[in-house]
């Protein structure tokens, strides 16, 4: 029996359900804090499909593409180098290690100190704080590399450029992917954070003027929205590493069934 579209249903059905409980729990709700669904629906349409959404919606979108883009790129390139290369791996681990104890969101104020609260400030910190989870993750994954696929091109005389593309970089991709996913939760995390100081554009500026403002149903529509983002950044995230990694997946469930 197929499994995978009860999987998709109960994915999809789950969310739905809960959404139409909470439409019901708040029909006719007085409570300030937690209006009725229908009114949180009405101003994320208002809010975020018009009024809002090419000074806050591509903004924040954009600060966490960019950051995310940055990290991603700059953690597999160091990765690749600090694995490969003794002397430098003993020279970056003490820093790197220092710096992964430290939470992302408190290197955003130090950003601010550099940086202002210009949109280069919030690129980078997104950046920085995304980019240990991929590094960490692509050194591991390096160093965990069956000696025995070593030894095959070293038979074979590849080419250092060679064993990089197609041995070293195909064995590590899983644990790459990891890495990368758990980057991309931090990256919105500090996306977020980083848009709740200073003076500012985006999502989370508006969601936290709205709190303040007591405008309480923008407010809970700023964070409806942000579930809907974070859960499509999710789903499109684990779409293309089904593609990259179909044959690791597909190796997988190959040794499960045997």
């Amino acid at each position: 029996m197929n499994k995978r579209p009860v999987l998709w249903l109960l994915g999809i059905g789950t969310p739905a359900l809960l959404l139409a409980a909470w439409w019901l729990a708040s029909a006719g709700s007085t409570d300030t804090f937690f209006p009725p669904l229908a009114d949180i629906v009405d101003r994320f349409r208002a809010l975020w499909l018009f009024d809002h959404f090419g000074s806050d919606v591509l903004v924040s979108l954009r600060n966490l593409v960019l950051g995310y883009a940055i990290a991603a790129l700059a953690a597999v390139a160091v990765g690749f180098v600090t694995a490969l290369a003794a002397p430098v791996r003993w020279a970056v681990d003490p820093l790197i290690h220092f710096l992964r104890g430290i939470p992302p969101v408190a290197l955003v104020p130090i950003f601010i100190s550099l940086m202002g609260f210009g949109p280069e400030m919030r690129v980078a910190s997104i950046a920085l704080a995304a980019f240990f989870p991929t590094f960490i993750a692509t050194v591991d994954g390096l160093r965990a590399v069956d000696r025995g696929l070593l030894d095959v091109a070293q038979v074979y005389r590849l080419s250092r450029r060679d064993r990089v593309v197609a041995v070293l970089l195909p064995a590590a991709s899983p644990q790459i992917f990891s890495g990368l996913q758990v980057s991309l939760q931090t990256a919105f995390v500090v996306m977020i954070a980083s848009e709740m100081l200073g003076p500012s554009r985006g999502i989370g500026a508006m969601t936290l003027l709205a709190q303040q403002s007591f405008m309480i149903s923008d407010m809970w529509s700023g964070i409806l929205l942000l579930g809907v983002i974070g859960f499509a950044a999710n789903f499109l995230f684990d779409l293309v590493r089904r593609k990259v990694l179909a044959w690791y997946i597909g190796s997988r469930r190959l040794a499960r069934a045997s």
